[in-house]
């Protein structure tokens, strides 16, 4: 068997952290079907950073909607942050930030993040490890991919990695995960398009040329003896250590913040001169089922902690790619799996819930607020959430097109439907302007139903500016109940009709998108 075939098939996924230059790389043969739906390689030096809130973030104690805010302390007043407290962000009246989160508001104010209200997708999940895959493979709730939308970009990209990899115009890793293993994110259709760096101690050791011993033992001499082959067959760890090699100073980071120590190591290796597009980072605790603040001082907690390790080490990373003359090429996103519920319990935390506030950070970023704050309501019951306002599927769809510059054939490819572009970048950076102005600006109702509150049927009527129209209709769980409208039209008003016969009495949510046009509202089904 050959050294290579070895590899692949014979060492359990499960050894390869520990693996010598510690990065773990799982590689199968190529895709026929992918193969066949390659287009062709688009050259640039960009890169995009994902950072993942492992455990789901409450994203009303994240983004607080001040121009509801008796509403939001009457649902949480056990966990409400101050309304003094709150951070204001300019040009946003009514939308708040975490006090502990003044490292993004910097940033905000600088012109150098967009805050995404409310993504979701439709039928949530509330298993932390189902839906980190749906999030990683972007699939439909109700379905499963073995492969990650990251993994399925770099794969169209590079057909028939990883034979012949590296190469002259590819060498160096395509992703890159700071982790134990390669999430499903980076998985390809045939192969895992990323190596893992198994933790930032390692990454140093591997700088320093220091390995952990081996024990002494017949299980000693195995690991050392996979060891070896790793090596041989890592043909990477060279190219990282030199481009590590070539940047012996950097920024300030806070210190005790693993994330910031993994923010780290991208600035690093992206200034070194590393070609690897895609970089993931994580850090975890979003749990917040108990005690997520403390009684005395609601602004304070678990949660307030978590929040301030965020957004200080994206601050410091910023800061430290702008000294080191890269900050152009980079573009970031947070995410976590799911929110939590309008309501707060009994434990001082939240439950799992659904929509929940993204971040996409970095200089080229189109800055402000997409989307309004969710709607709160007066007396909400404890399964109501936050009705989601934007797919998160459209958001890596906007990134793909608009920083990475993928044509629509490549967009099938990677996310398999077609999802709507959203104004996330600069404008003109792949001559596609992107700089839409939000219709919500105006005032102007984009989507209402008449009769309103209804009994059996209504009559629902939208405005289009042309092009791709959807129109959802949800519950207050987040779950999909009909699609009355999806298909393209011409720039108009139009008008569908709605029975919800047989569906019980409630608050349902209409939701209109229309490429960066979006809109929610409430309607109100009675007996």
């Amino acid at each position: 068997m050959k050294r290579k075939e070895f590899l692949r098939n014979t060492i359990p996924v499960a050894l390869l952290p520990s693996l010598l230059k510690p990065f773990s790389v799982r590689v199968m043969g190529e895709s026929p079907l992918l193969a066949s739906l390659l287009n062709a390689y688009v050259e640039t030096d960009r890169v995009l950073v994902l950072v993942q809130l492992n455990g789901g973030n409450d994203g009303l104690n994240t983004v607080i909607p001040l121009d509801q805010y008796s509403n939001y302390f009457n649902a949480r007043s056990n966990i409400a942050v101050p309304e003094p407290r709150v951070l204001t962000l300019n040009g946003a009246p009514g939308v708040g930030l975490h006090p502990a989160m003044t490292g993004l508001q910097q940033l905000y104010h600088d012109g150098k993040l967009r805050l995404i209200q409310a993504v979701g997708y439709p039928n949530p999940n509330f298993s932390h490890f189902r839906a980190t895959d749906i999030w990683m493979s972007a699939s439909n709730s109700n379905e499963v991919l073995t492969s990650g939308w990251a993994g399925r970009y770099l794969a169209d990209q590079h057909p028939g990695y990883p034979d012949g990899y590296p190469s002259t115009t590819a060498p160096d890793p395509l992703g890159i995960q700071i982790g134990s293993t390669t999430s499903l994110a980076m998985q390809g259709p045939s192969a895992s398009m990323a190596i893992s760096i198994t933790s930032t101690s390692n990454f140093y050791n591997l700088l320093n040329g220091v390995q952990d011993p081996a024990p002494d033992t017949r299980a000693g001499d195995a690991l050392r003896y996979v060891r070896l082959v790793a090596q041989q067959t890592n043909a990477y760890a060279g190219r990282i250590v030199q481009a590590a090699n070539n940047v012996p100073v950097q920024g300030t980071y806070p210190s005790n913040n693993t994330l910031a120590d993994q923010l780290k190591i991208v600035a690093r290796l992206v200034k070194g001169g590393l070609k690897t597009r895609v970089y993931m980072v994580s850090i975890g605790g979003f749990d917040t089922h108990a005690s997520q603040v403390v009684g005395t001082d609601t602004a304070t907690g678990t949660h307030a902690t978590l929040l301030q390790r965020v957004s200080d080490a994206i601050k410091a990373f910023q800061d430290d790619l702008q000294s080191l003359g890269v900050a152009d090429r980079v573009m970031g996103m947070t995410f976590s799996e799911f929110g939590r519920r309008i309501r707060s319990n009994s434990s001082v935390g939240t439950d799992h819930g659904a929509a929940a506030p993204m971040f996409i950070f970095g200089n080229k970023v189109n800055p402000g607020v997409l989307g309004v704050n969710p709607t709160i309501p007066a007396n909400p019951l404890v399964n109501d959430n936050i009705p989601m306002q934007y797919d998160f599927r459209s958001v890596y769809a906007s990134l793909l097109q608009d920083w990475f510059c993928a044509d629509a054939a490549t967009l099938q490819t990677t996310l398999l439907q077609n999802f709507q572009s959203l104004s996330l970048c600069a404008g003109g950076l792949c001559d596609i302007p992107t700089s839409v102005t939000d219709r919500r600006s105006s005032g102007q109702v984009l989507v209402k139903n008449h009769p309103n509150p209804f009994t059996e049927t209504t009559t629902i009527s939208f405005t289009t500016r042309g092009g791709h129209t959807l129109v959802q209709i949800m519950d207050a769980q987040g779950r999909l109940i009909r699609t009355p409208v999806d298909r393209d039209y011409a720039a108009g008003t139009y008008q569908t009709g709605f029975d919800a016969y047989g569906l019980p009495a409630g608050v349902y949510y209409m939701r209109l998108q229309n490429g960066s046009f979006q809109q929610v509202k409430a309607m109100l089904k009675v007996r």
